[in-house]
């Protein structure tokens, strides 16, 4: 079969096979065709949607990308060919996947100030941080179901730390009050309009903002970064243990007295960051990630706080994640527009994206994939990356000025937060 182009096109083809690991109906015919050699991957998805169309007439055209010997085609299929040594005298099997990309954009939800800190770990709700000192809870865009009130500063940091098949829902907070502060509440009770609800334990200790929080996996305990370069661990226990104190103060609410709050010390405090503990991760129970402005990325042993090893960049840090292959790799990006993944077991980076124009904000890699993460960034742009390409598969620009934070929601869905004091919800994603 042979598949015409433009003129130019016309003066050199290329025999290629298309296959897929898709199911149908999302198969063509895996015989040859010739296709011009300057196709692009709009040009080869225009191919594959004819090929589609062919066999179904009511087929509505889709975006795909193409990997060739396992790498996504980010150029002209000659130009590919050409940087990899690749013979055209054979044929070339192109296979095609999805476009990872938002098929969508929902309403913005908007805030009273700007949204700095977003967590969409939970399938059933978003979680978001906000200047106005007030985190969050969204059911979907527009719809606030509750509201955390109790900081007395800007809220920087929202994490859901409730252990999977817990009835009732547990939620961390930081902000630049120096708290940590812990939520409870059910996520499956209806309610008509945002309640109210105030934190049941606050953990004191940081001397400065508090920046970053995470979760242990079993939802026991949580973790704090801060300005004033430390990581304190806490317990997240609503019984009252060694250590903790009753706060005294009670307050009335509709002429009845409200019950107390527990007040929490730190079990621990991890020390050997020099500036701004900027984020904390927590992604196996024996090891707690941290990233800093004095350029370094640490690992520490969660059980005796003894600092295992130290990735140093030369940038200072704004975020950082561990995932992708094994969950084993370590994403950062900080002062300068280039995303950076690390092996740990090298020093150097094995991947840098610099894509962006402006400070990353934000990484976060998909809970499902080893290839993909997000970025955002201070130039006002979301990113979607895969691994197998230098270039973002997708741009995201839902926001009118700085993204502050970004997170995966479903599996489908790229959630956000900015100085435009607006929730961003990007839907409909093939990963």
């Amino acid at each position: 079969m042979d598949i015409d182009g433009d003129t130019e096109a016309s003066s050199r083809r290329v025999q290629v096979r298309f296959i897929t690991k898709l199911e149908a109906p999302l198969k063509v015919p895996t015989t040859s065709i010739a296709v011009p050699s300057n196709l692009t991957r709009f040009g080869l998805s225009t191919i594959v949607n004819n090929l589609l169309e062919a066999r179904n007439p009511d087929w509505e055209a889709e975006p795909f990308d193409f990997l060739i010997d396992g790498e996504l085609v980010r150029m002209s299929l000659e130009q590919f060919l050409l940087a990899k040594g690749i013979t055209a005298e054979k044929i070339l099997e192109i296979e095609y996947i999805k476009a990872v990309a938002p098929r969508k954009e929902e309403d913005p939800s908007p805030h009273n100030d700007w949204v700095s800190a977003v967590d969409g770990s939970s399938p059933g709700y978003i979680l978001t941080g906000c200047y106005d000192h007030l985190g969050r809870v969204w059911k979907a865009s527009g719809v606030c179901t509750r509201i955390l009130d109790g900081h007395s500063d800007a809220v920087t940091s929202v994490s859901t730390i409730t252990p999977e098949g817990a009835k009732s829902v547990t939620v961390a907070t930081g902000s630049k009050d120096r708290t940590v502060r812990l939520w409870k509440f059910d996520a499956e009770e209806p309610v008509n309009h945002p309640l109210k609800i105030r934190a049941f334990k606050i953990l004191r200790g940081h001397k400065a903002s508090v920046q970053s929080v995470a979760a242990h996996v079993s939802g026991k305990m949580v973790c704090s970064g801060s300005w004033d370069c430390t990581i304190n661990l806490w317990q997240t226990n609503s019984l009252v243990m060694e250590g903790d104190l009753v706060s005294t103060k009670k307050r009335k609410v509709n002429d009845q007295v409200d019950e107390s709050q527990l007040e929490g010390e730190a079990l621990s405090t991890l020390v050997g960051h020099t500036q701004c503990v900027s984020s904390v991760v927590w992604p196996e129970p024996e090891s707690i990630y941290s990233a800093s402005w004095d350029h370094s990325i640490r690992r520490w042993d969660a059980e005796t706080g003894k600092d295992l090893s130290d990735i140093f960049c030369g940038k200072v840090l704004n975020c950082l994640d561990v995932g992708g292959e094994g969950s084993a790799l370590i994403a950062a990006g900080g002062s300068d527009p280039v995303l950076r993944i690390w092996d740990p077991r090298t020093s150097a980076p094995v991947f840098q994206f610099a894509s962006h124009a402006s400070w990353i904000s934000a990484c976060k890699w998909h809970e499902k994939s080893w290839f993909h993460l997000l970025s955002a960034s201070y130039d006002g742009k979301l990113m979607l990356w895969d691994l197998r390409t230098a270039w973002p598969l997708s741009i995201i620009e839902s926001h009118n000025g700085k993204v502050l934070c970004a997170d995966w929601w479903k599996g489908d869905s790229v959630v956000s937060g900015g100085d435009d004091s607006n929730l961003c919800i990007s839907s409909a994603i093939y990963v």
